[in-house]
């Protein structure tokens, strides 16, 4: 009695119009899917690709194990005996077509893909290349070279040190100790661990006398910071290059002739130099360097501020204190130094009026200077 009643429920579920339920809910969804069995399809890759994960969710839905069709399937054995043949050959007839439909179209896409990929990936041969726009060395990059070739053929040895210094070295060692009022204006950066970022590459020459003793001749370029406002002729963050010569016997005199010979290198061999009197704790005595403008020669022009001439940097002889913070005996050794900023001597001989375009890394500012 209990099969009898187990046919009756499935016939009353009529299994032929489920799966003809089955067939008819498929046909609809792949409407969508039906156009990649034919030929000229125009898709792109990425939705291709879309397209072929969707056709991958349409496959489990009509052909995985909770399908319509795999319900069918166990239907098979439930119905009359005397239609189970006519049925499970209507299954499996359905469930072909099903399989073959997403077959055609899954094959076509896959073409579809690998024909836009290697579309993508094609390489013309025959097409003339990109030629890579070339870079090229930055202004300030371009006067330090100019300014070391310069003293390096005068027998100058270029050093380089730590940017980040502690007390003695940016201000005791020369010759300016707490609260000499000389730190006000070289003001920088201080760290919580009582280190500064350097105000002055003079710290480079302490370390270079400690290290190598003396007779000693080095010229120390870099960067240096100090707490200034930026304006078109002062920035906190700036370029200098400082130079030292201690040996026996050296008097202004060879301060004189070495920086004549720099600018005569540098700006042409007209150039006339001139000393004033100034004050730097580091020094003595100390003097303020000019040189003849490079642009007018000494009539007066906008660069030169019609007065002819163009202030070059500080110079003088070597304080004592100096030479003896740096193990040198002073009775023995005596020295020059000099310091000058490279990016305002850069902004002069390029006759820009604001300093700061040097640092605001503006391409179409420094395509000029290739």
């Amino acid at each position: 009695m209990g099969s009898s009643k187990e046919e009756i429920t499935v016939a009353e579920r009529n299994p032929n119009q489920e799966v003809e339920a089955a067939r008819e809910a498929f046909e609809r969804e792949f409407e969508r899917f039906a156009r990649f069995t034919g030929s000229g399809v125009d898709i792109s890759l990425n939705d291709a690709n879309t397209e072929q994960r969707a056709l991958a969710e349409l496959r489990t839905k009509h052909l995985g194990k909770k399908s319509a069709i795999a319900g069918a399937k166990k239907l098979i054995g439930k119905v009359a005996p005397e239609e189970r043949a006519s049925f499970g050959q209507l299954v499996q007839q359905t469930e072909g077509s099903i399989a073959q439909r997403i077959d055609e179209a899954e094959q076509s896409l896959k073409s579809l893909i690998e024909a836009a990929r290697i579309e993508r990936e094609r390489i013309d041969v025959t097409i003339p290349g990109r030629r890579p726009r070339p870079g090229h060395l930055h202004p300030i990059t371009l006067m330090r070279q100019r300014i070391e070739d310069i003293f390096v053929s005068l027998g100058y040895a270029v050093e380089d040190d730590r940017e980040i210094e502690t007390d003695f070295y940016n201000f005791d060692a020369l010759n300016i100790p707490e609260g000499h009022p000389a730190r006000d204006p070289q003001d920088t950066f201080y760290t919580t661990e009582g280190f500064a970022l350097r105000s002055q590459t003079s710290t480079v020459q302490i370390h270079a006398m400690q290290r190598r003793g003396a007779p000693v001749r080095m010229i120390a370029p870099g960067r240096v910071f100090r707490r200034d406002t930026p304006d078109p002729t002062h920035n906190p963050m700036f370029f200098q290059v400082e130079g030292l010569c201690v040996d026996r016997g050296i008097t202004m005199a060879h301060l004189k002739g070495t920086l004549a010979e720099f600018v005569h290198r540098l700006f042409g061999p007209d150039t006339k130099t001139r000393f004033r009197p100034s004050y730097f704790p580091f020094t003595e005595p100390s003097a303020e360097v000019d040189y003849s403008c490079f642009n007018c020669g000494g009539p007066g022009c906008r660069i030169c501020k019609w007065s002819g001439w163009i202030e070059l940097g500080g110079s003088g002889m070597v304080h004592p204190n100096v030479l003896r913070a740096a193990n040198v005996d002073p009775g023995e050794f005596t020295g020059f130094a000099f310091g000058l900023g490279i990016d305002r001597t850069c902004a002069r001989i390029y006759q820009l009026d604001d300093i700061r375009l040097l640092f605001e890394n503006d391409v179409r500012f420094l395509e000029q200077f290739r």
